[in-house]
């Protein structure tokens, strides 16, 4: 098919279901979900973000990666997305060369700014300054993984003494991305040369406009724009576009709801931050997601339908200019069986349409 570069499928990986079950259990079964992923010939699992809360509880995604790789060598592992500004620049490059050094797998690492004030109290950092500490770690990080000596000086962080991160770099390629809420934010990253990570909850029309700023700022720096290009996109696949509707109804509101608490939108702690402006109205809105006649819309931008009609919004949004696809059913509320059996059925009756060999070198490895 036409579109904008070969298509790559991911799925994404979380402690979603709810009940009596521990954390340690909910972990287990995120391992168990990525043994099935790469079976069914997924290229990566990727993770989340988030503290102190029921919305996807996974605070340490590169531990967990580190784990989910012992059981899983060859699958390629993701974020969506690292907070960097909650992290010290040097930690957090040293343990992305470690997971790097342990790991067989490509690692695509989406880092962002974050938007939940309650995880930014909890770190003592002040969300006025997320724009440009997450500029200072990124160039930290960028130039600690080329494995050369460095110093440092910005308005947040500061190395005068020359280091070299430990483990040295082994010359395996970490892809990092760019996560964009809005266009300004396209422009953003276009300018630090990160890839694109955009969501699906955005209208095709603000997604082909993000996209343009981000293209026209990476020309305007000279960085490349042939690159993988992510989008986040939730998924609910039925023999009929009106079951898979059905399960979508059923099922999203008690994420939107767990997602409402976790950012307190009723407090709009981005009122007054002028970096984070975008975000009043965005979580505005997120608690009218949380009754399931609204939800048509959002069920029309994502993969919600029958195989067929998920095939038509895949190309659609590939030409649009997206060439990477992280299918997400692990949304709060979503039991373990439902959310496999939605990522069987992508695997088996929608990739293979756009990448014909979707899934053969997982079987011939465990053949």
């Amino acid at each position: 098919m036409s579109g904008n570069g070969k298509i790559t499928f991911g799925f994404q990986v979380a402690p979603s279901s709810e009940g009596p079950a521990s954390d340690h259990d909910l972990y287990q079964d995120v391992i168990e979900d990525c043994k099935l992923g790469q079976a069914m010939g997924y290229e990566a699992a990727w993770l989340l973000e988030h503290h102190f809360s029921d919305y996807y509880p996974t605070p340490s995604p590169l531990l967990f990666m580190a784990h989910i790789a012992a059981a899983c060598p060859d699958l390629s592992l993701g974020t969506s997305v690292l907070v960097l500004p909650w992290y010290h620049p040097l930690r957090i490059a040293e343990e992305i060369s470690m997971v790097n050094t342990l790991t067989r797998g490509t690692l695509h690492l989406g880092i962002g700014r974050g938007t939940a004030k309650s995880e930014y109290d909890a770190y003592g950092v002040d969300m006025r300054e997320a724009r440009g500490r997450f500029d200072e770690i990124y160039r930290i990080v960028e130039t600690g993984l080329t494995g050369e000596p460095f110093t440092f000086k910005g308005q947040y962080y500061d190395i005068p003494r020359e280091i070299r991160i430990r483990p040295a770099p082994t010359g395996k390629k970490v892809n990092f991305y760019g996560a964009i809420g809005s266009p300004g934010s396209g422009t953003i990253m276009g300018k630090l040369g990160l890839p694109p990570l955009c969501l699906a909850q955005f209208p095709d029309s603000l997604l082909a406009k993000i996209l343009a700023n981000w293209k026209a700022a990476a020309v305007e720096e000279g960085h490349e724009t042939n690159v993988t290009t992510p989008i986040q996109i939730k998924c609910f696949i039925a023999d009929t576009d009106e079951e898979a509707r059905d399960l979508a109804r059923k099922y999203l509101p008690r994420n939107f709801e767990v997602q409402a608490k976790h950012y307190e939108v009723d407090a709009n702690h981005w009122e007054g931050i002028e970096d984070y402006a975008v975000f009043s109205k965005m979580f505005g809105n997120m608690k009218a997601m949380t009754d399931p006649d609204n939800l048509g819309p959002l069920m029309d931008q994502n993969f919600v339908g029958s195989p067929d009609t998920i095939a038509r919004r895949v190309q659609a949004m590939n030409d649009l200019g997206f060439n990477y696809f992280l299918v997400s059913t692990s949304t709060p509320g979503v039991p373990k069986e439902v959310r496999r059996e939605m990522y069987r059925r992508f695997a088996a009756d929608v990739a293979p349409r756009f990448d014909e060999d979707f899934g053969k070198g997982q079987a011939q490895a465990a053949d």
